[in-house]
């Protein structure tokens, strides 16, 4: 042996540092449409993280730490070998190459940081920022708390909206479903439950969390615009897994947005995360699922595709005082074909949540926004989360409503109605045109409570029905200029007291006195 080869020796001697990660090794037999078959990986479970190795040769500490590691998930367990989904550019990965296990469950940061920001499924930042450098992660993949761990919901979530609000209460850790076809204005009702925390108090507001899966980039990039202009990315988190990436990240999004709220939760917070939508996850998930040479099941989505959304829904809860009282809200959203809520991700998903709010595409061509249908729309928490002043006021509301739609249909023969039927059809679409509100023009409940009890106690029986918006603004104008204490009262107390409601009757008489609306 020459003296070179010995001091070569000696080099590598000298700079070999043990490897501290377990090394468990398998060789990728096959790759293709973002999976990769890897043979060798015996002790593996599932959900747990690998790392390919593209540099070979590289320690496992050094290609960790290297930018753009390209890391995958094992979904699959069969007898000889795992197959793993690919978080990235699958055209990196090659057969022949290594992956080595990590021995941890994928996660992602979570914090503080995080809020005001735009980030990516596996929370990598997307919108031109610094990284984010959490040191906090959390588990992709969590099990939900148990019913001991849990309180009853009995605090509004306010979401801005007069119909809402009001029939459909959403209380802090409900998960209520928002479903409809295409173009219904769902994103619309999330987005102004995001926007609409603006009025609530600084200690009192949630932070909010937006998951857009498999949604066009420029639809996301519009409401980001959106939520910065009206100030609330100040509490907002955006997670996008667009239409464009691989079905590995829209089918994690989800969870992404689920454990980053169940931080805030965990720390005391309140928190509301908008799945938007759970539909193009399934769709993810049967992509996933069928590459994965599982057994296809009805409209070929796989046998579990029930599991995949009661595991996610289910984290959204209220913790016990013992665990801090946080609470995390879902709103998670539906896309119906020809508002068929019989099919069988609607059904699944309608099963797992507290109720549902259901646009109906024939109101919303009629003008009415949002086009809730009152029939098929129902909450069954929030209730009990509602204020005892908008209880009050909107207690008959919905009833009214209802018998107004079903009366709808006899409208065209009005001449020969009964006087009865006819003031139950005048009422309900004056009820109507109360509860239509315009896109992103939210209000604080005080000001709802002040419009629905004029609105069920006759003040705008005599106003045309097309003059109600007007009214609406020209009343709220006149509260807050010269009542606004009954205003705040109703705000502070969260209820309407006799001389509360005194003052309110002869402040809204006073105003029609005063207006040209006689």
């Amino acid at each position: 042996m020459n003296i070179s080869t010995i001091d070569k020796i000696r080099k590598e001697i000298e700079n070999f540092s043990p490897s501290t990660l377990p090394k468990e090794g398998g060789i990728v037999r096959a790759v293709g449409d973002g999976v990769a078959e890897i043979e060798g990986l015996a002790h593996a479970t599932l959900a747990e993280m690998v790392l390919f190795e593209e540099n070979e040769g590289e320690t496992l500490e050094k290609t960790l730490n290297r930018e753009g590691a390209l890391y995958g998930m094992i979904l699959n367990l069969e007898e000889d070998s795992a197959r793993v989904i690919i978080l990235g550019d699958s055209a990196r990965v090659s057969e022949g190459m290594r992956a080595s296990r990590l021995n941890k469950i994928l996660s992602i940061p979570v914090g503080e940081e995080m809020i005001g920001r735009v980030v990516g499924a596996l929370g990598e930042p997307i919108d031109g920022g610094s990284n984010i450098m959490g040191k906090t992660y959390y588990a992709l993949e969590r099990e939900a708390y148990g019913v001991i761990d849990r309180s009853p919901v009995n605090k509004p979530l306010h979401t801005g909206i007069k119909a809402i609000d009001s029939m459909i209460p959403i209380g802090r850790g409900q998960r209520e479903l928002i479903i409809g076809d295409r173009f219904t204005g769902k994103t619309t009702i999330a987005i102004d439950a995001i926007l609409n925390q603006r009025n609530e108090p600084e200690n009192n507001r949630p932070i909010c969390i937006y998951v857009a899966i498999g949604q066009k980039e420029s639809k996301t990039a519009r409401l980001v615009a959106l939520l910065k202009d009206a100030g609330a990315m100040e509490y907002t988190i955006v997670i996008s897994a667009g239409a464009s990436a691989p079905a590995a990240l829209q089918f994690l999004a989800p969870y992404a947005g689920a454990a980053v709220g169940e931080y805030f939760m965990e720390q005391g917070k309140d928190a509301l995360v908008v799945y938007d939508d759970l539909s193009k996850h399934a769709v993810a998930y049967r992509q996933l699922s069928l590459l994965l040479r599982r057994p296809p099941g009805r409209e070929a989505y796989p046998g579990d595709i029930f599991y995949l959304h009661s595991r996610l829904l289910e984290r959204a809860s209220r913790l016990s005082d013992r665990l801090k009282g946080g609470s995390l809200t879902a709103l998670p959203i539906i896309e119906t074909q020809e508002g068929d809520v019989s099919a069988y991700i609607p059904t699944n998903v309608i099963s797992i949540t507290d109720g549902q709010i259901f646009l109906d595409t024939e109101l919303f061509n009629k003008g009415l926004k949002p086009a809730i249908n009152v029939g098929i729309s129902v909450s069954r928490v929030g209730s009990a989360a509602q204020t005892k002043a908008m209880k009050k006021v909107a207690g008959r509301i919905r009833l009214e409503l209802a018998q107004f739609r079903e009366l709808e249909a006899f409208m065209q023969f009005s001449q020969d109605l009964d006087q009865s039927t006819k003031s139950k059809i005048e009422k309900g679409e004056r009820l109507s045109q109360v509860l239509n509100q315009g896109k992103h023009k939210t209000l604080p409940f005080e000001k709802q409570v002040v419009v629905i009890y004029a609105a069920v106690n006759g003040f705008f029986d005599t106003i045309p029905v097309g003059e109600i918006g007007k009214i609406e603004e020209d009343l709220l104008l006149y509260m807050e200029t010269k009542h606004n204490d009954v205003v705040a009262s109703i705000r502070d107390e969260k209820t309407i007291t006799e001389s509360t409601e005194s003052k309110l009757k002869n402040a809204i008489g006073g105003f029609l006195a005063d207006s040209n609306y006689r």
